[in-house]
């Protein structure tokens, strides 16, 4: 639905540009509306909602107005931003190509200058790579520190509220309505870890690659580290925490999702108490090793592992390659920023920068001043 900024003195002061978006078929609720989860089943059952969101109430309360209502992946559990259902959004800046997940509507509607703000949720990489993917400016933030009242959850431990935009000081904008006043000390130092440059595509850690050599990062090596083992325990304790969640609806009900979003909700039922629990434990090792790596400084990462791939190709292992690099962020329950950049060929991809929890405002500053 469509609505403007309210004039000057109607209510509260105006501090935001007006037309954000957010997922209402997705998992943010919006007073009279119904929250779809992406899925025409689980939207037939849902009831009106009878408050917004938190963060929704508290962009409404400075200034915005929902200007409409986008699609998601079906219950947020995908990076490629296809649904079943409804269809896939577009990517105005890759037309041809995907545009990324879970919170694709949200994207494709500010890349395609319908919306000045983009609300979604990031649990594995959601704001990130439709950011990467369509040529935005995008955050996740620290876990826990936006209110997450009337979010539908898919993991809690890794769940977090993001947006997107079209520039760096509108995201700046949104961060100084959502995010707390505190900030805990670090420094802007850049920091790479070849290692993790390497997990990308060749053309996309070449343009990641001259971005940091033009702003002097420093290279770090990593030693006696497995992404890969990071990226099972977050992949299996997520899928977990989404079966406890929404498993007992779904038990009935499988035949209601698309092909892809049914296989990693029929591979979450089979995981038992025992290897979630194991997965946990690694999730929360992980979760310590690399918030030290980290410190105070600000790791430098591709935001995804290729460019936006046309539909269909190689989709499970483009998702695992991608997350082999969007995980650090969740495990690490850490503020990521991803800024646009384009590759040799001229196709948006995205550089990433992490820093410590709580630092999101630092991270804010810091991609005004980059851009």
């Amino acid at each position: 639905m469509a609505s403007h900024r309210r004039p000057p003195g109607a209510g509260h002061r105006s501090r935001l540009p007006h037309r954000p978006y957010r997922r209402g078929q997705g998992s943010l609720r919006r007073r009279g509306e119904r929250v779809g989860a992406g899925n025409p089943a689980w939207l037939a059952a849902a009831r009106v909602e009878p408050d917004h969101a938190g963060a929704v109430r508290r962009l409404l309360d400075a200034g915005a107005a929902v200007r409409g209502i986008a699609h998601t992946d079906e219950f947020a559990y995908s990076l490629a931003g296809t649904n079943a259902h409804y269809g896939t959004p577009p990517n105005p800046a890759a037309p041809g190509r995907l545009p990324g997940g879970s919170s694709s509507g949200s994207a494709s509607a500010v890349a395609a200058g319908q919306a000045t703000v983009g609300l979604g949720t990031d649990t594995g990489g959601s704001i990130r790579v439709p950011a990467a993917y369509q040529g935005c400016f995008g955050i996740r933030t620290t876990h826990g520190v936006v209110d997450r009242a009337g979010l539908l959850p898919l993991a809690s431990d890794f769940d977090t509220v993001g947006w997107l935009t079209r520039s760096a000081t509108v995201l700046k904008a949104v961060g100084e309505v959502l995010l707390p006043a505190d900030r805990p000390g670090g420094t802007t130092d850049l920091v790479v870890v070849p290692a993790l440059l390497a997990l990308a595509e060749t053309e996309i850690a070449a343009a990641v690659g001259a971005w940091l050599r033009a702003r002097g990062a420093a290279t770090e090596r990593w030693p006696g580290i497995d992404i890969d083992d990071w990226r099972r325990a977050f992949q299996t304790w997520q899928a977990y925490q989404a079966w406890q969640c929404h498993g007992g609806w779904l038990a009935t009900r499988l035949d209601t999702l698309g092909d892809d979003v049914r296989r990693r909700f029929e591979h979450a039922a089979t995981i038992d108490a025992a290897t979630a629990a194991s997965a946990r434990r690694a999730a929360g090792d992980a979760r310590r090793t690399i918030r030290d790596l980290i410190g105070d400084r600000v790791l430098v990462l591709p935001s995804a592992s290729s460019v936006a791939p046309p539909a269909g190709d190689r989709l499970p292992a483009v998702r695992d390659a991608t997350m082999r690099l969007t995980c650090l962020a969740g495990l690490g329950g850490l503020p990521a920023v991803s800024l646009p950049l384009r590759t040799e060929s001229g196709l948006p991809t995205g550089v990433c920068l992490v820093a410590a929890t709580g630092r999101d405002r630092d991270l804010l500053d810091l991609a005004v001043s980059l851009a």
